[in-house]
């Protein structure tokens, strides 16, 4: 196995069909600005409520990608 650095970053994901496709989006964003991406992990789920209703799912992502070193 070779030498890296990796860095982690957390970003919050939302939707409103469910916690998938809020955690989906949350990495294929981060994944139009960030290179190498390694490793996601869902660390914490809530959902967003108005008038007594859930309008919006929710996923905390730990995000991590490889440091170029060249």
């Amino acid at each position: 196995m070779s030498e890296g650095v990796y860095k982690v970053i957390e970003l919050v994901g939302t939707s409103d069909e469910s916690w998938e496709k809020a955690a989906k989006y949350a990495v294929e964003t981060a994944g139009e600005s960030l290179q190498d991406l390694r490793v996601a992990e869902v660390s914490k789920l809530d959902m967003k409520i108005e008038n007594g209703k859930v309008v919006a799912y929710r996923a905390k992502v730990n995000l991590s990608f490889k440091y170029k070193t060249d």
